[in-house]
């Protein structure tokens, strides 16, 4: 299988590279600079729409398209400038992508894009679904209008909307920033810790992308979660038991608040949702960290 991929340097998308190499796919990136390492990059620039048709046409025919790139959510504050960053680096790079698949002759079967489970906002202990609503905020309206651009291309293949949860993983993501403290004993919940979390082991991720790659029968929203969320309280719990240390503080919300900003520490930090992943469930996929506790000593467990 011939692979577009976008996003190849992040934690994910480079997983998924490897994950896809590894098995004898061929994995071309569209990079903003030099090519990858396979030496087949084809340029592009999300951020001016400009793309090196030209070349992604002779790297073709392409069997899939993954779209990973974007902003990172948690990177900074969320300034009005950083807000059109995030919005541009994925709506207007979707857009961009899926004006280019249109004038590839044959088009790629099937475009898995991403998104998040901020599609969903802020809703508490309630249990949420693909078939569930958008909710409201920055988050949930940055990923129903990212999701709309990916929509538009159903005309032209299969489109998979991949809805992932936090991402647990060694080397990066959430648990990169929060182990070192942890290991402190500096660890602890944040706000009142009932905020629930839906999380993701990155090999589950990197599978959940693979399946929607392979599999002709899945398309539409996907929710790329383990099958049992926990709340901010029981993360932080399990993290610490993980790394055999105490956990017993706590961050107030309004700390939170003045470090990040109202919106961003409400919605990234204080909000959640607890979206469990009934598409995947019921075409009986198979995770490799189904519980939480297995994930976190998989990641934590020591390197040899």
């Amino acid at each position: 299988m011939r692979v577009l991929l976008t996003g190849s340097h992040g934690l994910i998308g480079s997983a998924l590279a490897a994950d896809l190499e590894g098995r004898g796919h061929l994995v071309v990136p569209l990079v903003r600079s030099s090519p990858g390492r396979s030496g087949t990059g084809v340029a592009w620039d999300p951020a001016t729409g400009d793309v090196d048709h030209g070349a992604l046409a002779a790297a073709g025919p392409f069997e899939g398209v993954v779209h990973l790139a974007g902003a990172g959510i948690g990177d900074r504050r969320w300034t009005p400038a950083r807000k059109r960053v995030l919005r541009d680096s994925r709506v207007g790079s979707t857009q961009t992508l899926v004006a280019a698949l249109r004038r590839l002759d044959p088009p790629p079967g099937v475009l898995v894009s991403g998104s998040a489970v901020g599609y969903y906002g802020d809703r508490g202990a309630e249990e949420v679904t693909e078939e569930s609503a958008p909710g409201s905020g920055f988050l949930a309206d940055l990923c129903r209008d990212w999701e709309a651009q990916a929509v538009a291309a159903e005309d032209l293949l299969r489109v998979v909307r991949v809805r992932t949860g936090v991402v647990l993983a060694a080397g990066g993501g959430i648990l990169g920033r929060l182990l070192p403290v942890f290991r402190l004993g500096l660890g602890g919940r944040l706000g009142r810790g009932d905020q629930y979390l839906s999380w993701i082991s990155l090999r589950d991720v990197v599978g959940v992308l693979r399946r929607a790659l392979e599999d002709p029968g899945l398309a539409g929203p996907v929710n790329a979660t383990a099958p049992e969320p926990v709340t901010n309280a029981a993360f932080t719990s399990a993290v610490a038991r993980a790394v055999r240390r105490p956990a017993m503080l706590a961050v107030p919300a309004p700390v939170l608040e003045l470090a990040l900003g109202r919106e961003m520490a409400r919605e990234f930090l204080l909000g959640g949702q607890r979206a469990r992943p009934a598409v995947l469930a019921g075409r009986d996929h198979s995770w490799a960290d189904p519980t939480l506790e297995g994930a976190l000593a998989a990641v934590t467990a020591p390197r040899t």
